[in-house]
């Protein structure tokens, strides 16, 4: 049909992902957009507009991708929220492992390259990171703790994520990050508990201790 675009838009924007994926918003550059999109730099702009424009819109892709998982995740375990974290983390250390995509995660990577970005990008990044947060405290509603307690464990729950595509970037082995996802599962656990334990908190020992 004459005028229609004779290639597949979301299969380009899900290459240039990568390219800003693996390389940083810094380093991808024109010409690898365009060569992992097949398309020439008219064509690039034409379709997605400026880099940024484009990047952002890459950025919109990768949370409607992984974003959809994580809800999953943790919406699977309702009335378990140490499950639920398990079960948070269970989809990047997946996504980690998956040879098919770049190592790491886009959000992080950009994370990290903040001072490259524009004002606008960077606020984009930073509400990726703060949607990430609200889904995890949502989980963590149900329980006994008070309010400041699951805002901190929220915050240490996605402190732990990101970390974990650092550590892969670096090379980490997917058992070794098992492992600090275990550890920081074994931690919610036991400030939930603590938390749903006041008396355990204020004196080392569990009511009705003998001695106390």
């Amino acid at each position: 049909m004459s005028g229609r675009k004779q290639f597949d838009v979301d299969a380009a924007l899900d290459r240039a992902m990568r390219v800003f994926w693996q390389l940083g918003y810094a380093d991808a550059s024109l010409d690898a957009l365009g060569s992992a999109t097949g398309l020439g730099r008219g064509s690039l702009y034409g379709t997605f507009g400026t880099k940024e424009v484009l990047f952002r819109r890459c950025l919109d892709h990768y949370s409607s991708i992984y974003g959809a998982q994580y809800e999953h995740a943790l919406c699977a375990h309702p009335h378990d929220p140490v499950r639920a974290v398990q079960a948070f983390f269970d989809v990047t250390l997946d996504r980690i492992a998956d040879p098919s995509v770049p190592g790491g995660c886009l959000i992080a990577q950009s994370a990290a390259q903040s001072p490259t970005l524009t004002q606008d990008s960077g606020m984009q990044v930073r509400g990726l990171l703060e949607t990430q947060r609200r889904r995890i405290r949502t989980a963590l509603t149900h329980t006994q703790a008070d309010t400041a307690t699951l805002d901190e464990l929220a915050t240490y729950v996605v402190a732990v994520n990101q970390s974990l595509a650092v550590l892969s970037r670096a090379g980490a082995p997917v058992a070794e990050l098992r492992v600090v996802a275990r550890l920081a599962a074994t931690t919610v656990a036991h400030t939930l508990a603590t938390a749903a334990t006041p008396d355990v908190a204020e004196t080392g020992f569990p009511p009705g201790t003998p001695g106390q």
